[in-house]
């Protein structure tokens, strides 16, 4: 009986340190790619639109407040987080302050995902940003 209380208690502390959270150790992945609107210096006039090459896309896992790992897009504008357990995701880019209200000139422009299968593939819409 003694032996029961005793497992029974060490479940209770062990199991919960069983469950996984979100990020890295899975085999799901994220992938999308980044759209750039190309305006001159003033942002009065748009140069051009293209699949923006070497920008940096962060990835956060689950509620973080801080971003959890980036990847540099590829010539294509591409980019793909892999090995990922099931859970919520956001990743994002900057974009230009066309706005002028940050004190930095740069705001985030974030995608939410949810990963529900561990084989699971998300292709995540066009992050579109102004550069």
């Amino acid at each position: 009986m003694k032996y029961f209380y005793l497992l029974t208690v060490a479940l209770t502390f062990l199991l919960p340190s069983c469950i996984k959270k979100e990020g890295l150790g899975g085999n799901a992945s994220i992938e999308g790619k980044v759209y750039v609107l190309d305006y001159n210096m003033e942002l009065t006039n748009k140069l051009g639109e293209y699949y923006g090459s070497d920008i940096d896309v962060f990835i956060i896992y689950g509620d973080d407040s801080i971003y959890s790992d980036d990847f540099k897009t590829s010539y294509e504008g591409s980019y793909r987080f892999k090995n990922l357990r099931p859970g919520n995701y956001r990743v994002f880019a900057y974009s230009e302050d066309t706005t002028g209200v940050s004190e930095d000139n740069k705001f985030p422009v974030f995608k939410d995902i949810k990963i529900t299968d561990k084989d699971q593939v998300v292709d995540v819409d066009d992050i579109v940003i102004v550069k």
